[in-house]
């Protein structure tokens, strides 16, 4: 194994645009992980898991964030998106810790970030 690394550049986030999100996988996951009522894993599985996590979600927010840029002002989803991106981001922030409560809370937010992302992907309500 090299000690090399390669870092890419790509400030407008366009090679994170063009590859789709492998959700039904991560959303099986997100399911059996809120379903668990007393795990008792080994830490580093949980660790393991929260990370899998993590990186999903950061990747579900990605899409969020260049949805929502793409709205107009008028457009409320937008705002909302703001606000449950605010969220993501502070959550994300924290570090991962070896328990179920931490591998819940980071499936509880790939929830959150794909009812989002749902939302901002079906057709504008008509106005009134």
């Amino acid at each position: 194994m090299s000690d090399t690394y390669t870092m890419l550049y790509d400030p407008h986030g366009l090679i994170e645009a063009e590859l789709p999100l492998d959700r039904a996988p991560h959303e099986a996951l997100v399911t059996a992980v809120l379903a668990w009522k007393n795990p008792d894993l080994a830490p580093r599985d949980y660790e393991q898991i929260a990370l899998q996590l993590t990186g999903h979600a950061r990747a579900v927010a990605a899409d969020v964030r260049h949805h929502a840029a793409a709205l107009p002002k008028t457009d409320g989803r937008g705002a909302l998106a703001e606000v449950v991106l605010r969220e993501a981001d502070g959550r994300l922030s924290a570090p991962l810790k070896g328990t179920a409560r931490c591998v819940q809370n980071r499936a509880r937010l790939v929830r959150a970030l794909y009812t989002r992302l749902d939302r901002l992907t079906e057709p504008a309500p008509a106005a009134t």
